[in-house]
C-alpha cells in the first residue's frame, strides 16, 4: 500500500514542467522594455553628451572625442559597479544597462571584484579576461566576415 502511494506521488518531467508553468508569474513584458529603453537611452544621451563636450569644450574633432568619450562612460561603469550601483540600477532596467561599452565594463568589473579573493593573477586578472578573450575571438571573427562580404560585394570607397 505504502509502495503504491509512492509510486502515485512521483511525477514525470512533462506533469512538474506543466505544473511548474501553470504556476509560473507573468512577466511584465512591457514595463521590462520601457524601463530597458529608457535607461539604454539614458546611458546613450550621457555618452553624446560627453561627446559634444570633448568636442565644443575641448577643441576634439567628432572622430577624436570618440575615444574620450568610450573612456569616460568605462570609467563611470566601473566606479558604480565597484559601489554596487550599476548592479542596482541592472536589476531594475534589464537589457537596458547592456550597452556593449558599460554592460561590458560591468562584466569585467564583476568578474574581477568577485575573484579578487583568489589572488591578482589567478584570481582578478584570469577570471575578469574570461569574459573579454571570448568578445574579443567574436570580434575579430565578425569582422573578418564582414571584410569578407565587403571585398567580394564591394560596398566601400576605394
Amino acid at each position: 500500500m505504502a509502495n503504491q502511494k509512492k509510486k502515485n506521488a512521483t511525477l514525470t518531467q512533462q506533469q512538474y514542467q506543466a505544473i511548474a508553468k501553470k504556476n509560473e508569474p507573468k512577466r511584465p513584458v512591457v514595463s521590462n522594455c520601457i524601463r530597458a529603453f529608457v535607461v539604454g537611452g539614458f546611458i546613450c544621451i550621457i555618452g553624446q553628451a560627453l561627446m559634444m563636450l570633448f568636442e565644443k569644450v575641448f577643441g576634439f574633432s567628432k572622430e577624436a572625442a570618440s575615444n574620450p568619450t568610450v573612456s569616460v562612460l568605462i570609467l563611470i561603469s566601473v566606479i558604480l559597479t565597484c559601489l554596487g550601483v550599476y548592479d542596482k540600477i541592472a536589476q531594475w532596467a534589464g537589457a537596458g544597462t547592456a550597452v556593449p561599452v558599460t554592460g561590458f565594463a560591468n562584466s569585467m568589473c564583476s568578474a574581477a571584484i568577485e575573484h579578487r579573493s583568489e589572488g591578482l593573477i589567478l584570481g582578478t586578472a584570469s577570471n575578469m579576461f574570461k569574459l573579454a578573450g571570448s568578445v574579443i575571438v567574436f570580434g575579430v571573427v565578425a569582422a573578418f566576415f564582414v571584410g569578407i562580404f565587403t571585398l567580394i560585394f564591394g560596398g566601400g570607397a576605394h
